[in-house]
């Protein structure tokens, strides 16, 4: 499967090439630079390179290597930083220097850290595919090394072992290796997909209150240049009640990414008290990396997170952000001469963040236990127009829409969430559940939290024309609450004790507020004067 260069533009290189698959990968030219065939034509095909092309030549050679892009799944994933190929970027900077260059033989995993393996089977069992074998401990995660063949067991090990080496073998003499590969572009299978029900808790009030989340949901925030996107996105990262987080640099800013990684190497999991970078992988391709790994590197991100799903643990993933992997599928439709659709992008947009969304949920694994892979992705609309293409194709799929509003954001709103337009199609099944596990009123205090917000939005006109004064008495007190429920209540400080809210705290806080209002409201239908019920109404604490 040898193939030669024949031409090259940019990223796109065509090579003379047989034997090979769409989807294969390749490695190109001399420096051995790591592609991927995305059309095949005759005897030509066209590669798309992952890596930096400068100084690469027509007529060197192509070296097919028979099978996909893939990831390195196992022990020693967690607390790592990777690019969009999964190469570890602190072992790279040791090998090259912190400016990143070609390198090869840097795998992902330390292959020659030790780990403590458990057995589960001893030699001489015959086994299935996909029965767990052993098992190795990796502080509060426990991976399972499953066999990926029916056989007879000739040898277990147990103890120390290495991923290098096999941790046992069957009577053919084939291993069985802690580590194992997977293409990024395919689904990890399970046994079946589960209905999303349990919530995911974030802290953050708007949207536990207002716009839950669920454990195997989709959600999306948009919003324009300085609506706090990222910051959101790493405040949910911080707090977020998930086993694993899985955080996705796509073409954002280099000095974003640092400021992440110094926060999560200092901050404690409140939780476990570890740092949060214990439970965290991080997958970086900032805006000036190569385009064709940006889009890659979101499919990496996903298969690491299928990985521990699959071990029975709620992940999250987070990508910052879609709009730029969607400029890069952009940059390669164009760089391949296809066909565009609207504003240049490929008329195949819609079905990919379509697959993509796929992959999360709530499944029974094949080992029957129970995990979940969650997806929050921040979405940067060119403008802060919300009927660019991205952000349309996404509200098609996603269960939870988080519209960031730019004057919010610019009245120093935080989180920037917009009430009136934001949407939950999951609100409806984890009201049940926060009513049964948190507060009785938890669904009668969302109800009439809506519907005062929708009344003041209503009433603010008049008020404009008016003046507040020529309210009355009922209307001014609506307006009293409804700001209260926005400085008290939707607002909250990213970077004070406020940070995170508890689902119990946030009951409280709106009971408060809801029970203030009915103490004045009684006091007005008793005729008495604003001024005097809301000295009567005595204020309660809020928790």
């Amino acid at each position: 499967m040898d193939g030669i260069i024949t031409g090259i533009s940019g990223p796109t290189v065509t090579v003379v090439i047989s034997g090979v698959k769409l989807c294969d990968m390749v490695l190109v030219g001399h420096a051995g630079l790591i592609g991927e065939i995305v059309r095949l034509e005759e005897e030509k095909a066209i590669v798309q390179v992952f890596e930096n092309t400068l100084g690469l030549g027509i007529g060197e050679p192509v070296a097919g290597t028979g099978r996909q892009l893939t990831v390195s799944l196992g022990p020693g994933l967690v607390s790592n930083m990777y690019d969009g190929l999964q190469r570890p970027l602190e072992r790279v900077r040791a090998a090259v220097g912190p400016f990143i260059q070609h390198c090869r033989g840097i795998p992902p995993l330390e292959t020659a850290a030790e780990w403590n393996f458990e057995p589960d089977r001893k030699a001489g069992d015959k086994v299935m595919a996909g029965e767990v074998i052993g098992r190795i401990r990796e502080g509060p995660f426990v991976h399972l090394v499953t066999a990926p063949c029916a056989g007879r067991l000739e040898q277990v090990q147990s103890g120390a072992c290495t991923l290098a080496g096999p941790v046992a073998r069957y009577a053919d003499g084939s291993g069985v290796f802690a580590q194992q590969q997977w293409p990024v572009r395919r689904p990890r299978p399970f046994r079946r997909k589960l209905p999303p029900v349990l919530p995911l808790v974030t802290g953050q009030r708007v949207i536990d209150f207002l716009f839950p989340l669920v454990r195997g949901g989709t959600a999306i925030f948009p919003g324009g240049f300085g609506t706090g996107k990222t910051i959101l996105e790493q405040t949910i990262a911080k707090y977020a009640d998930a086993d694993l987080v899985v955080y996705v640099g796509c073409g954002e800013r280099g000095n974003e990414m640092a400021e992440l990684l110094e926060e999560f190497r200092s901050l404690r999991d409140q939780r476990s008290g570890a740092s949060l970078l214990s439970r965290t992988i991080v997958v970086v391709n900032t805006s000036n990396m190569p385009v064709a790994a940006r889009e890659a590197s979101i499919y990496t991100a996903v298969t690491m997170a299928e990985y521990y799903r699959d071990l029975g643990l709620h992940v999250l993933l987070l990508a910052d952000s879609i709009s730029r992997w969607g400029e890069a599928l952009r940059e390669i439709s164009s760089s391949l001469e296809e066909m565009p659709g609207e504003e240049g992008y490929p008329t195949y947009l819609s079905s990919r963040l379509a697959a993509f969304f796929e992959r999360a949920g709530a499944v029974e694994t094949l080992n029957g236990a129970i995990g979940s892979l969650t997806m929050i992705l921040s979405v940067s609309p060119p403008g802060g127009d919300f009927s660019e293409p991205v952000t349309q194709a996404c509200l098609r799929t996603t269960g939870v829409f988080l519209m960031l509003d730019t004057s919010l954001a610019h009245s120093r709103h935080y989180p920037a969430i917009n009430w009136s337009q934001s949407y939950s199609l999951y609100a409806a099944g984890v009201t049940g559940h926060f009513t049964a596990q948190v507060s009785p009123a938890w669904g009668e205090m969302q109800q009439r939290c809506r519907e005062l917000l929708q009344r003041e939005a209503t009433l603010r006109e008049v008020a404009e024309i008016v003046g507040a004064e020529g309210l009355q008495d009922g209307d001014r007190l609506l307006m009293m609450t409804t700001e209260r429920i926005r400085n008290e209540f939707l607002r909250q400080n990213a970077y004070g004790d406020d940070a995170f809210c508890s689902p119990e705290r946030t009951a409280a806080r709106m009971g408060a507020i809801l029970e203030f209002h009915d103490r004045v409201e009684t006091g007005l239908k008793q005729g008495l004067p604003l001024d005097v019920a809301l000295d009567n109404g005595a204020r309660l604490p809020v928790n």
